[in-house]
């Protein structure tokens, strides 16, 4: 029970990598604010985690919004009297190269992938800061590492998570803080679902992005999910600042 008694918020935890790991520090002994921004997503995996002998509650939040952040999460210290771990784990990705991506389509993204981290960490911080402590999980992506084809948006996106997640680290190490980082790599997910369900040829594109892996397949939500237990818990006592690549190995490559 790494985390027995700690209170534990997870954004984009309806589905994926956040519902992975809101299940598996659930399991061991967080308390999951299980937030996303469909409300019967977020009902749906805080009723597995009670089903299961843990312990949740759901909430509705739209992370791209300042003034929603604030307000849950200060519900959320109301209710719960502070906030342990933050793991910042929504997002979603956009095709396109630079020319290709509309100024809407921009905007949109770096709203959620960006501002959104920045938004969950503005107002949890001084929650840390005042119960002297606490840990962030950002979810980067490989991308923020290696430039992947019609991805743009998405790599600049991740790229800035991984540098905030540096800044923040040195600004609040003093204050028993630490902030980190997974980051990735293709992994079986709805948003990947997605994009094969669209493609002329699923499993050509399946193929094409499993070699791309020195390992030859997908990443599965489980193991970034132990990845962020690893982080979150004290097992990852001695890290700050980093960033924990989970690619099968095509940054390798």
């Amino acid at each position: 029970m790494k985390l027995q008694g700690k209170i534990v918020i997870v954004t984009g935890a309806g589905s994926g990598i956040g519902e992975a790991a809101a299940m598996l520090l659930a399991q061991e002994g967080a308390h999951l604010c299980v937030v996303d921004l469909s409300a019967a997503a977020a009902r749906r995996v805080a009723t597995q985690i009670q089903d299961a002998g843990g312990s949740a509650d759901a909430w509705e939040v739209d992370i791209a919004r300042a003034e929603a952040v604030q307000v849950a999460w200060e519900a959320i210290v109301a209710r719960h009297g502070r906030i342990d771990v933050l793991v910042n784990n929504a997002g979603y990705g956009i095709a396109g190269t630079v020319a290709e991506t509309s100024l809407e389509d921009w905007s949109a993204l770096m709203r959620v992938n960006v501002d959104g981290v920045f938004h969950g960490c503005k107002y949890a911080v001084p929650v840390m800061q005042r119960q002297g402590g606490g840990v962030i999980v950002n979810t980067a992506s490989v991308a923020a590492v290696v430039g992947l084809r019609q991805r743009a948006a998405y790599c600049a996106s991740k790229g800035a998570v991984t540098a905030l997640t540096r800044a923040m680290a040195v600004d609040h190490a003093a204050d028993g803080i630490r902030v980190n980082c997974v980051a990735p790599g293709t992994i079986e997910s709805p948003y990947f679902a997605q994009i094969f369900a669209q493609a002329e040829d699923p499993a050509g594109l399946r193929r094409t992005l499993e070699q791309r892996q020195l390992m030859g397949r997908l990443g599965q939500p489980a193991e970034v999910a132990r990845a962020i237990l690893f982080l979150a818990s004290d097992d990852g006592g001695f890290a700050t600042g980093s960033t924990l690549v989970l690619d099968g190995g095509l940054s390798a490559a």
